[in-house]
Order: structure tokens, then sequence, then C-alpha cells
């Protein structure tokens, strides 16, 4: 897919540019005040910042942080990514929060018509939000001449690989709390790959399509059907047992003192399944083990109760340490990566949670497309 890039531009010294980042980090308070706990988003966005900066640019950038739904919330502030970044690289103005303004997420072309003001260029590296038909996504290149900055192509280049003849064995590993969040994509991957591992808490609606019992865990009724649909294809590999705890017990970030059980061929009633077991991370594993092309999206478990990490740690593992392409979208699965300090090992680890899939599942985004459409003009 050809995509507009910043030497498209030519001269940059002394225009303004307008830069659409994706700086939507997660926050954390700590003495009363809101600071930036991942730093991984803001960190990505600098390639781009420094190519038009040496090349004399002045550079705005703007970013959503959160969702503040039409309105000023200082929760949502850019002001502690302003704080950072001044750090990083002081010549960079920060705009505030485009989603306080109603118009960012409705999609106006006066908010549009506002923000491009005063610019002479416009850069769309935010891929992150690139699926959204939003104002600061397709409407700046209605106006202004616009390219892809460095974190946009590059994931494009590096998720393209994944639809474009990929080597095989293509495995895909799928986590995460919901089949529906993720139908239009795993009907999508199942045309595309030779296995699909699941687990996180997806898979026991698809172990109760399978006649398995799924105690108290999550499972979604309405999805069953189309869940015996895909496993009909025989690419489906679920997890043969399960790490749980009783369904009065707690978990999550904040723990809990209940030692989680390791139960085979199903959850008993009571019970609430929580991540993959032993047996499932050595069979996974080993399928991981054998692939070219591995696409992974999404937890195995509650992985931010350091009880039910186990699955998803070994996952990262197997991952990182395998002898093939491999791409890593979501922010779970990113965050677990990262945690395990495996984010080098790793071919590809994409900024873009829902906007990675949905490339993967359709082939295009709104905001690549409106960069096509512009530099067609």
């Amino acid at each position: 897919m050809y995509l507009p890039q910043l030497q498209d531009l030519g001269d940059v010294r002394s225009k303004r540019v307008l830069v659409r980042s994706d700086l939507n980090a997660p926050m954390v308070e700590r003495s009363g005040k809101w600071v930036v706990a991942d730093d991984f988003r803001i960190r990505s966005a600098l390639p781009t910042f420094r190519w038009l900066l040496d090349r004399g640019a002045e550079v705005v950038t703007c970013s959503h942080l959160g969702r503040p739904k039409g309105s000023m919330d200082p929760k949502f502030s850019m002001a502690p990514v302003q704080e950072l970044l001044s750090t990083l690289l002081p010549e960079v103005a920060v705009m505030e929060n485009l989603r306080f303004n109603p118009g960012e997420e409705s999609n106006s072309e006066e908010f549009a018509k506002e923000l491009v003001h005063g610019f002479d260029f416009f850069v769309s590296d935010a891929f992150g939000a690139a699926h959204r038909k939003h104002a600061s996504i397709v409407g700046p290149p209605k106006y202004l001449p616009s390219v892809a900055g460095k974190v946009l192509a590059e994931e494009v280049e590096m998720l393209a690989k994944l639809l474009e003849e990929p080597m095989r064995p293509f495995v895909s590993v799928m986590g995460g709390s919901k089949v529906s969040d993720k139908l239009g994509l795993l009907s999508s991957l199942l045309a595309k790959v030779d296995t699909v591992l699941v687990g996180g808490g997806m898979c026991f609606t698809f172990l109760a399509a399978q006649g398995f019992p799924v105690g108290e865990s999550m499972v979604e009724p309405d999805m069953i059907e189309s869940c015996r649909a895909m496993l009909a294809t025989g690419k489906i590999v679920l997890p043969s047992d399960i790490v749980g705890l009783a369904e009065s017990e707690s978990f999550g970030r904040s723990g809990g003192t209940a030692e989680p059980k390791i139960f085979s061929h199903g959850v008993p009633e009571g019970f609430k399944g929580l991540d993959i077991g032993p047996s499932t991370v050595e069979r996974f594993s080993t399928v991981l083990a054998t692939a070219k092309t591995i696409l992974w999206n999404g937890p195995m478990g509650v992985f931010e109760d350091p009880r039910l990490n186990s699955g998803t740690f070994a996952i990262a593992k197997a991952v990182a340490t395998s002898d093939s392409y491999s791409v890593v979208g979501g922010g779970d699965s990113a965050a677990a990566i990262v945690e395990c300090g495996l984010e080098g090992s790793v071919s590809h680890l994409s900024t873009g949670g829902g906007a990675s899939l949905e490339f993967i599942e359709k082939g295009d985004l709104p905001g690549l497309k409106a960069l096509r459409d512009a530099w067609r003009r």
C-alpha cells in the first residue's frame, strides 16, 4: 500500500507543521498530580519530530488522551505529556487534548479547519487512532499537503507483511475478554493463518461451544454458534487446562491471598477461569516454536495479578524466542512483552491496538485512505 511519506513534503525549512501523534499514554496520580506512567507511545513519536526539526520545521503536535467525552476535564489534560516531552524535545509544542472539543469525535469540518489554521503541512502519525473517522485524522488532509509520519509508515509496512504472502506456518495467538470484540478479526484470520491459539476470557465461550463446563467463567451465550462454526475449520487450538479461583475470591491488580487451582477439561461450578494452565503453555509454546510468522493479540489471563500471569508471560517468552517474523499488537500484549523485558526480541511491537486489528481484518483504515485520497488530488 502506497502512502505519501515525510520525504514527499519537500523543503520544510521555516514551515509550520502539525503532527497528529498518538500520545495517549497511561497516567497515574502521584502526590495529587497526574504523571505519565508509561512513555512508550511518546518515545515512539520522537523520530518523526526529530526528522522535521532537523530540517528546520516548526513542529506542533496534537493528540487525544483518554475519553473526556467532549468536555474539559483536568484529569485528561495533556500537561503531563507536555512536561515529559519538554525533557526529551523541548522544541515541540503540544496542543491541549483534542477530545476536549466535541468536534473531534463527531468529525466536525469546522474543528478540522480550526486545527489546520496557520499550518503549512500536516503529518499523520497516530496509527493507534487511524481507524477512527475523527476530525484530526481524516480532516486535515483535505486542507493541507499531508503525509504519513514514521510511526504510521512503519506500522503499515510491518503489518502488511502479515497480509502479503506471510511465511508459514502462520500462527496467531488470540486472548482478551470477549469473542464478540474480535469476531470479525477471527473470521478474517481463519482464512489467512494455519493455527489460532486461543486463551484469555474469550476461550471459555469456545470451550462451552465444545461442551466443556466453564463454571463461573466469562461466557457469551450469543457467540456460541459462531464459535462452533470457527471450530469447524480445525484451525483453532483451545486450552487443555485452566488456572482459576473460587468465584468468591478477589483477583486483579490489587491481588488476593487465595492460591489458584489448576483444572483439566473445563472449570467446575463455583470457580472462574483466569489463566491458561501449564500443560496448555507447553502445548502453545511447542506450536509457536515451529512458526515462521506470529501475530499475538491479547493476554492469556488476568496478568496484572501476579498469581495469574504465568500463562501470559510464558507466551511472551515463546513469541520472543521463536525463529519467526513476530508482531505483537494490542496494549495488554505489548505491556506484557515490555514487562518481561522482551520488546527488543520481537519483529514489531505495534503502538495501535484496535487499529492494528482492524488493519489486519480489513486491509485499510480511514486515516490511511484520507492520506491517499489527498495525495491523488
